[in-house]
């Protein structure tokens, strides 16, 4: 994240300034599944494409996956790297399928800042009614210009045990 390496005064300094213009909190955080180094670096850490787990917060029996790259480096090391857009995605059912609430098509299930403070990363999902399945899109933006670079995964939604799969049409705010 681009607070690795901080300390004290200066953590709170930048995150003072990163909240005054920071996106609606989500509902948890990423579970950190592993790294692997893409470029050595001898005296500061490796740049690394690092995989994050999440469960959707609204949608219980969904987990996804992405894996995007971090910066190492002394920019890296002190969070004033900016993180490129390139995220990949990946997402499944994981167990019954149970919707907690009236989903929106679009709606942003997972956000995380890619930049001190102009840049972040969104996990939005929407509903195909036609094939019952769920669609999730990874992308990045920012404050002055979006970015054309994003993933796209799809769930349908199958039996789970004796269980009828939900529909996700039924789910969906009208």
């Amino acid at each position: 994240m681009w607070l690795r390496g901080l300390t004290g005064g200066m953590t709170a300094v930048i995150v003072a300034g990163a909240l005054a213009g920071a996106a609606p909190a989500r509902a948890e955080e990423a579970d950190r599944i592993f790294d692997k180094s893409t470029v050595w670096r001898p005296l500061t850490p490796n740049d690394k494409l690092v995989v994050y787990g999440i469960d959707d917060p609204a949608v219980a029996g969904v987990a996804c996956w992405y894996t995007q790259p971090e910066k190492g480096g002394i920019k890296g090391t002190l969070g004033l790297a900016e993180d490129v857009s390139d995220i990949s995605l990946a997402c499944r059912q994981v167990g019954p399928v149970q919707f907690k609430d009236k989903l929106g098509q679009g709606e942003v299930v997972f956000s995380e800042r890619r930049s001190l403070i102009f840049k972040s990363m969104q996990i939005v999902r929407g509903c195909d009614a036609k094939r019952n399945t769920l669609i999730y899109m990874v992308y990045s933006d920012k404050v002055i210009q979006g970015s054309p670079k994003n993933s796209t995964s799809a769930v349908p939604l199958m039996p789970w045990g004796t269980e009828l799969p939900p529909k996700c049409a039924d789910a969906m705010k009208k």
